[in-house]
C-alpha cells in the first residue's frame, strides 16, 4: 500500500510542476535561510575557537591597572616562573613605530617581550630564530618580524641577518615568523616586530616596569589553580586591592565564546525556522486546493474498496514529499551559497556540518506530516456518495 500511495503521490505532483515549485519555495528559502545562517555562526565558532586554540588554554593574562607606587619589574615577573605549577611567563609592552628597510618604511606595531612569550603564545618560526633571554637581559638590538613585515619590506621572507630600521635604530633581523590567520580566515595585514623588552623600552624611553604579562601553567588540568594561585599573589602584592589588576583565564574566553556562539546558533536558527513554518502552511493551503479538486478522484477510488487509511496515507505522503523535495533543493543551494562564501568573502567564514542538514531535514519532515494531516484527514473522510457526485 505505501510503495502505490508514494507513486500515487509522485504522479500528482509531477502533473502540476510549476504549482508543486511554488508551494516548495517557501520551504526552499527556509531551509536555505536555516543552513546559511547556522553554518555562518559555525565557521565563525570554529575559526575563534582554533585562534583560541592555537595560543593554548593553558594561559593567564595578567593586566595591572594600580602598582601602589612599587612598579613590577622583569626580574619579578620571572621569578613566578619559578613556581612549580608554572610552565613559563613572559611580560609584553606594545608601541607603534616606523620600520625603515632601502627606500621602503611602514609604520608597524612592535612588541616588547622576552624568549619564553614564543612557546607561551605558540608561536612558529618560517625562518631564523627568536631571540633568547640573553638578548634580553643585554639589551641586544635584534629583531624578529612577521611574514607580513618581510614581504612589505625585502618583498620576500629571507631576509635574516638583514639591518632595519625601527623608529632611527639599526636592528638585525634574526627571525621571520610563519604567517598567521586571523580569526576572520585571512593572513594578518599587520607589520608586527617582536624586540627584547628593554630595547622597547630604550628606543621609546618609557620606564621598564610591566604592566601587562603573560603566565601559561605546566599542564591543563593544573589550570584552575594556577590561576587561584597567580590571584592570591597578585593579591598580596598590590596590597589586597582586587580593582588594581586583572586575570584572564584563556579557557574561560574559550568558554564563554561557545556560550554565545551557541546561544547566537539557537537564536538564528529559531528566526530561520519561522519560515519554514510559513513554507509548512503553503503546503497545507495547496493540499487541502488539491484535495478540493481531487473529489472525484477520492470518490471513485472509494467506491472500488479504498479504504481511509488509505487515502489519508497517500494524501499525508504527498505532503512530506513535498516538504522533503523543497528541503534537498534548499540544501544544495546552501552548499553552493556556502561554497561561494568560503571562497569568494574575505570577512566571513561558513561551515556546513552534518548535525545542520540532518536538522533541516528532520524538521522538514516534522513540517510536512504536521501541515498535511489536516488535508489529508479531510480528504479520508469524504463520504463517497457526495465525492462522487462532485464536478469542477
Amino acid at each position: 500500500m505505501i510503495i502505490q500511495s508514494v507513486k500515487m503521490a509522485v504522479s500528482s505532483i509531477l502533473s502540476n510542476k510549476m504549482r508543486t515549485f511554488l508551494t516548495m519555495l517557501g520551504m526552499i528559502i527556509g531551509v536555505m535561510s536555516l543552513v546559511v545562517l547556522v553554518s555562518i555562526v559555525n565557521g565563525a565558532t570554529n575559526e575563534v575557537t582554533d585562534s583560541i586554540s592555537r595560543i593554548g588554554t593553558n594561559l593567564l593574562t595578567i593586566q595591572i591597572q594600580d602598582d601602589k607606587g612599587s612598579p613590577f619589574t622583569l626580574s619579578e615577573v620571572n621569578s613566578l616562573a619559578q613556581k612549580e605549577s608554572v610552565a613559563g611567563t613572559a611580560p609584553i609592552s606594545q608601541g607603534n613605530g616606523t620600520v625603515k628597510y632601502a627606500r621602503n618604511n611602514s609604520s608597524a606595531t612592535l612588541y616588547g617581550t622576552t624568549g619564553a612569550y614564543y612557546d607561551i603564545r605558540g608561536l612558529s618560526l618560517a625562518k631564523g630564530r627568536f631571540f633568547k633571554n640573553a638578548d634580553v637581559s643585554q639589551g641586544t638590538f635584534v629583531v624578529v618580524i612577521n611574514t607580513t613585515a618581510a614581504e612589505e619590506l625585502f618583498g620576500n621572507t629571507n631576509v635574516v641577518g638583514e639591518i632595519i630600521s625601527i623608529d632611527g635604530y639599526h636592528f638585525t633581523v634574526i627571525g621571520v615568523l610563519e604567517e598567521e590567520d586571523t580569526a576572520i580566515g585571512n593572513q594578518s595585514e599587520r607589520l608586527e616586530a617582536y624586540i627584547p623588552f628593554n630595547v622597547l623600552s630604550k628606543i621609546k624611553g618609557t620606564s621598564r616596569e610591566v604592566s601587562s604579562f603573560y603566565v601559561s601553567s605546566a599542564d591543563e588540568n593544573s589550570m584552575d589553580y594556577v590561576e587561584k594561585e597567580i590571584t592570591e599573589y597578585m593579591y598580596e602584592r598590590l596590597q589586597g586591592d582586587t580593582d588594581a589588576f586583572s586575570v584572564v583565564n584563556a579557557s574561560t574566553i574559550l568558554e564563554t565564546m561557545s556560550s554565545v556562539n551557541d546561544t547566537m546558533k539557537w537564536m538564528l536558527g529559531g528566526i530561520a525556522a519561522i519560515s519554514l513554518l510559513v513554507g509548512g502552511i503553503g503546503i497545507m493551503n495547496i493540499m487541502l486546493v488539491s484535495v478540493t479538486e481531487r473529489t472525484k478522484e477520492i470518490g471513485i477510488r472509494k467506491a472500488v474498496g479504498a479504504r481511509k487509511q488509505a487515502i489519508l496515507v497517500q494524501f499525508l505522503i504527498e505532503a512530506l514529499l513535498v516538504s522533503v523535495m523543497g528541503c534537498l533543493i534548499g540544501i544544495g543551494l546552501s552548499a553552493l551559497i556556502v561554497f561561494g562564501i568560503n571562497h569568494m568573502s574575505t570577512s566571513l567564514s561558513a561551515s556546513l556540518s552534518a548535525d545542520v542538514i540532518l536538522a533541516a531535514i528532520g524538521f522538514s519532515m516534522l513540517i510536512g506530516i504536521v501541515f498535511g494531516i489536516y488535508p489529508a484527514y479531510k480528504a479520508a473522510n469524504k463520504r463517497p456518495i457526495e465525492a462522487l457526485r462532485y464536478t469542477i
